[in-house]
């Protein structure tokens, strides 16, 4: 029989949601135990839960207080929390055009400079990553990734900026990133891609969920224009390639 791992913390969060917490730090193993939790909840669904909402280290729930309280709910999880996860089954693999530097990614030589490199160098490593989803949030589409070379981990900015442009591609400490919308951040812009991870009226509506895996490639800025009418007009212009 499976040894089974450490129980997670159990947090409520307000009287109808629980915080299932495997990690207090961003952890990959921790990311994978979240996401096979809410892979198993979505098979085997438990009366009550009404949403659940994975993170880099815990699991939010959702439920109706009315069906279910946190003492029953949590006695239901934690059987099921404590499990092994299953091995990676084939994640759905995505390569993401970027156009780095110049308007599209202002930080770029500053990073080269504070990491004593180039802006081609800076390029290559970002570009040779293998990345995972671990997690979506902060606004819609705002894709999370795990995976970024030690090398440009790297505080984020001392002052963060009110606006970014929609499609950034960005690094901020272990972390890189993928910005849909618009929205203020404190990370560092490397380039824009003309993907939208969210689109209101397209289907699907979200192109990455947790645990799908990434690459980028560069582009030309010329390239940049012309894929990004094509989004604006529904287009997926990711690449879909076998894991």
């Amino acid at each position: 029989m499976a040894a089974t791992l450490p129980p997670p913390r159990l947090l409520p969060s307000g009287d109808s949601a629980v915080t299932v917490e495997f990690s207090r730090t961003i952890d990959d193993d921790a990311n994978q135990r979240v996401l096979a939790l809410d892979k198993a909840l979505a098979a085997s669904p438990i009366d009550g839960i009404t949403e659940t909402v994975p993170t880099y280290r815990s699991l939010l729930v959702h439920y109706d207080p009315c069906k279910i309280g946190f003492d029953a709910l949590g006695d239901k999880l934690l059987p099921i929390a404590i499990q092994p996860p299953p091995p990676v089954t084939k994640a759905r693999r995505w390569r993401i055009p970027v156009a780095y530097g110049g308007e599209h990614g202002i930080d770029l030589e500053d990073v080269a400079k504070a990491l004593s490199t180039t802006p081609d160098d800076i390029v290559a490593r970002h570009a040779g990553g293998d990345y995972k989803v671990a997690m979506i949030g902060f606004t819609p589409g705002w894709s999370y990734l795990s995976g970024l070379d030690k090398s440009l981990h790297m505080s984020r900015r001392q002052s963060p900026r009110l606006l970014t442009p929609a499609g950034t591609i960005s690094i901020g400490g272990v972390q890189a990133g993928i910005q849909c919308l618009a929205a203020p951040s404190g990370w560092h812009l490397l380039g824009r891609t003309p993907v939208r991870t969210y689109q209101l009226h397209r289907n699907p509506t979200f192109l990455t969920e947790p645990g799908d895996r990434v690459t980028f490639f560069a582009i030309d800025h010329k390239s940049f224009e012309e894929l990004d009418r094509a989004a604006e007009a529904g287009e997926i212009v990711a690449e879909q390639v076998n894991a």
